[in-house]
């Protein structure tokens, strides 16, 4: 019974973390690709949009993965996963160069991509259509953990 409880405590931070993320990224207007590359046009119509978007995202994580990593335990799970893997390899600098590149050529990222779902732009869903794709795609190459 208390395994339920957790994944419906689970379920209800998840629905309301994503809807204030959604939130965030519709009032910020990051839904609109047109910003993230005015942001990347340094040598134009520069959009500072961005910078103020992220550099607020950083400092609320900063000061609540203090105040969370204080605790014994999370709410919804037995332990913390933390990443410990500190190599910084091939792989990890292809993905992001990819990611990168991607980011900077379509103005979206997978968040923001999902949330501007609810446009139903064409260039959105081919966005989010094709990003699945990769994601099936690169999915048997993944080492799996438990």
């Amino acid at each position: 019974m208390e395994q339920r409880s957790h994944n419906a405590l689970f379920a209800l931070s998840a629905l309301i973390s994503g809807l204030i993320f959604g939130f965030g990224l519709a009032l910020s207007g990051m839904m609109n690709p047109a910003r993230v590359i005015g942001f990347l046009d340094l040598a134009g119509d520069w959009d500072p949009t961005l910078m103020f978007v992220m550099g607020g995202a950083l400092v609320v994580t900063l000061i609540y993965s203090a105040l969370i990593l204080r605790r014994q335990k999370p709410l919804c799970a037995d332990n913390y996963c933390v990443p410990e893997n500190t190599v910084i390899d091939k792989k990890l600098l292809t993905g992001a160069a990819l990611f990168g590149i991607g980011w900077g050529l379509v103005g979206l990222c997978p968040g923001p991509a999902l949330a501007a779902l609810v446009t139903l732009s064409p260039g959105v869903v081919i966005f989010v259509v094709a990003m699945t794709v990769g994601y099936v795609l690169a999915r048997p190459s993944t080492p799996k953990t438990e």
